[in-house]
């Protein structure tokens, strides 16, 4: 697999721009979950997370080593969806 860019939300309209939605999540039917940095015990990764249910869905194929790798990819959008739960 490669990785290929997903469009990151400029930072001066980060406020005014809509959240990144899961994938997966949507798939799933739950279009209002945004994109945010999770952690289980294989790292760090990108998913969703439901307020009711906890973590949602893993749309990362990488696990990060920290917080911060993770939070770089996100806003970069240098990571790579996965197609499947």
């Amino acid at each position: 697999m490669h990785m290929h860019q997903h469009p990151a939300a400029p930072q001066a309209a980060a406020t005014a721009a809509r959240p990144a939605r899961g994938v997966l999540a949507t798939t799933c039917g739950r279009s209002d979950l945004e994109l945010q940095v999770l952690q289980s015990a294989a790292g760090f990764y990108i998913g969703t997370f439901c307020r009711e249910d906890g973590p949602f869905t893993r749309e990362s194929v990488e696990y990060f080593p920290t917080r911060l790798s993770a939070d770089a990819a996100l806003s970069s959008g240098l990571w790579t969806q996965r197609a499947h739960l």
